[in-house]
């Protein structure tokens, strides 16, 4: 197979675990579903490297025993920054997905959402778990500035949301899915988002994070676009998109997010955290509450926040180089 596109500075082994995605023009957003994904409007992006495959727990424990890195879930908290906050909750932790034990109301998400002291990326659900099994699950737990970190020890960058958008789009401009404009026909198992009923009863193989590759490749030869993890993107989030260009001449190339202070939370002026755009939902994306494993859908996250469907890729650029394998 030969492909061309720019040379990476960590060298071709890299690229290899990587897609080209060549420049193109497309339909960013939707005006269709969710009211910060619109408007549509046509971007110019151009042509670079992302990872075919989220970055797994194995990935990340290399980097880890390279550099000694302590993940933000693993860091203790200064009290200082958590005014009135009970002591017994001041200590390194993560936000875990808990099943609830039947059908709740699902305008209340602290029902399935809980604080687990000790929960961290080398144990995803907290104390008691581990990494046995998963080493080429996803990694989670991570916040902005451990996945910022991971890319620059890899000679790589996060991905903007545009470019994320087009590699998750993979050639097919404005549709709904990764894989077009129909949901997931019965019986075939195109990504990984909630099958059964949400919160409580996933259906067998679903409800947790599976290994990546598990489901097909989209068009750009990439996996787990829809589904599997939220995705960390390197730009600020912003309630709404620009407006369309009004003539073609004007249509926007390598868009960035807008100012990091208008990415504040306005509902929670208590909490002054800025938030980035996260993409492509994850295996709690459940039709009947959270549509979202589609390359149109956004999120804001604050930098500071892991999860326990968290997660990130990375992208490239550089110059050209062919490559035969």
């Amino acid at each position: 197979m030969s492909v061309a596109g720019p040379a990476p500075g960590s060298g071709s082994a890299a690229v290899a675990e990587m897609a080209w995605v060549p420049q193109a023009t497309f339909l960013m957003g939707s005006d269709a579903h969710y009211r910060e994904e619109a408007p549509a409007h046509s971007v110019t992006v151009s042509g670079f490297w992302i990872d075919r495959h989220q970055v797994t727990n194995r990935d990340f424990a290399a980097f880890v025993a390279q550099t000694g890195y302590v993940t933000v879930a693993e860091r203790p908290l200064d009290p200082a920054d958590f005014p009135g906050a009970p002591a017994e909750n001041l200590v390194p932790g993560s936000l875990v997905f808990r099943r609830t034990p039947g059908p709740v109301d699902l305008r209340h998400l602290s029902q399935w959402w809980a604080w687990a002291p000790g929960a961290c990326w080398r144990r995803p659900e907290g104390p008691g778990s581990s990494l046995d099994g998963r080493e080429r699950h996803p990694v989670v737990h991570v916040a902005y500035e451990d996945a910022e970190r991971f890319a620059a020890w890899a000679d790589k960058t996060l991905p903007t949301e545009a470019q994320w958008e087009l590699a998750a789009r993979g050639g097919l401009d404005g549709t709904t899915y990764t894989w077009g404009n129909e949901p997931e026909p019965r019986g075939e198992r195109l990504a990984n988002y909630w099958h059964g009923d949400f919160p409580w009863r996933p259906a067998p193989g679903y409800g947790r994070t599976t290994p990546v590759g598990s489901f097909p490749a989209n068009g750009s030869g990439v996996f787990d676009m829809a589904g599997n993890v939220w995705e960390w993107t390197a730009d600020w989030f912003s309630s709404r998109h620009p407006e369309p260009a009004g003539s073609p001449c004007c249509v926007p190339r390598d868009p960035r997010g807008g100012p990091e202070r208008d990415s504040l939370d306005p509902a929670q002026p208590q909490f002054e955290v800025a938030r980035k755009v996260i993409k492509g939902g994850s295996f709690l994306c459940a039709d009947s509450y959270c549509l979202r494993y589609r390359p149109a859908a956004r999120r804001p996250q604050m930098v500071d926040t892991g999860m326990s469907h968290i997660g990130f890729r990375c992208a490239l650029h550089g110059a050209m180089l062919q490559l035969t394998h």
